[in-house]
């Protein structure tokens, strides 16, 4: 059984996290306030078809996940 707010299973460890930061830091960010209007900016560029691509993604981990009686998957 995996615990709550598993970081195995959550979309924002599974993808959000890693491509907003690869966005905020392709240029070192000034000021901690352009560092925030950057996480801002590329959160509202998300594409819809991304997300819905790493939906239907992530929902196909979480079934090999089951189908391996939660067992280390590649």
């Amino acid at each position: 059984e995996w615990p709550p707010r598993s970081p195995d299973l959550t979309l924002l460890d599974f993808y959000f996290w890693g491509y907003i930061r690869d966005i905020v830091y392709s240029q070192k960010p000034a000021t901690v306030e352009n560092m925030k209007n950057r996480i801002r900016q590329a959160c509202r560029n998300i594409n819809v078809g991304v997300l819905e691509k790493v939906r239907d993604d992530f929902h196909h981990r979480l079934e090999l996940c089951i189908q391996v009686n939660g067992q280390v998957f590649e």
